[in-house]
């Protein structure tokens, strides 16, 4: 038995190793960075400077109200989204539902600069067909780009748009496991589809949801891609600026590896804090 256990941990041994390397030890690192000066060289440790800085800067906090305002109105508007399209997508009334499942999970693999490009063309003042649209209805073009709330709003729908089919067929596959006789008995008992809906669908797909709510929350706090691609590295004027785009400022642009690394274990520790409260909230009453 011990030269089995030997052979078992002789052959994980080097993914071990790997994950030591590549992932332990770069957490421990950052961690340890978040507590030195890297604007000297060489590097000295210095307790406060960068986590002082962080509790008093106000590009800190613009970026934290941001990235909040878009969890808070993005992530239960994509979900609501994700949940109708999953009921839609497992209707047996849907014909050819395998294509129209690849189409509304095509968004995910599709390039994010060409995604960007696309949506900058479509949001675009003069030219894009949004304005166009808008003006058809009677409503005065918008300055996606140059106005803050214009900004905020494609950029919540940007993702909104990314991200839902994604978590509509994580939900799907929760609605496929719910058993048919349970709404071949709700049927007999003349209950109606949308009473079977909120009294029997959403209660067997509350793990499902709750799951799909924890990984949007994880994916927002991080939220990098829209902000810099479309609206100009977090324009107008940092109105758009998230926890990540400001990461990346320090980290890469200014250089500053230990304030970048301060911001982004606040970063964690706020997913973390979001994604417990989420399942507190969502737990089984006992």
């Amino acid at each position: 038995m011990r030269l089995r256990n030997r052979s078992a941990y002789a052959f994980l041994a080097p993914y071990f190793l790997v994950f030591a390397t590549f992932w332990i030890w770069p957490i421990i690192a950052s961690f340890l960075i978040s507590f030195q000066n890297t604007r000297v060289n060489p590097w000295v440790f210095s307790a406060s400077i960068n986590w002082g800085r962080l509790f008093g800067d106000p590009a800190f906090y613009n970026a934290l109200a941001n990235t909040l305002i878009i969890l808070v109105i993005q992530v239960p508007v994509m979900i609501s989204l994700a949940t109708v399209m999953a009921v839609l997508l497992n209707s047996p009334l849907l014909k050819a539902r395998s294509l129209f499942r690849f189409a509304f999970f095509a968004p995910v693999v599709v390039g994010e600069v060409a995604y960007a490009a696309v949506f900058r063309l479509m949001f675009n003042v003069d030219f894009g067909i949004i304005n166009k649209l808008l003006g058809g209805i009677g409503i005065a073009p918008v300055s996606w780009f140059s106005e803050a709330h214009a900004a905020m709003l494609l950029i919540i729908i940007a993702v909104t748009w990314r991200w839902s089919g994604y978590n509509a067929i994580i939900i799907l596959s929760g609605l496929q496991s719910i058993p048919e006789d349970v709404y071949e008995a709700a049927t007999l008992d003349r209950v109606s589809r949308v009473k079977q809906f909120f009294y029997i669908t959403l209660p067997l797909l509350k793990p499902i949801i709750l799951f799909c709510v924890v990984l949007s929350v994880i994916g927002t706090m991080q939220l990098f891609t829209e902000p810099f691609l479309i609206t100009n590295r977090g324009g107008p004027g940092g109105a758009t600026e998230t926890l990540g785009l400001l990461l990346y400022r320090q980290g890469f642009q200014s250089l500053n590896f230990g304030y970048a690394s301060a911001i982004a274990y606040t970063m964690a520790a706020l997913a973390v804090a979001i994604s417990l409260l989420n399942l507190w909230v969502g737990r089984e009453p006992k």
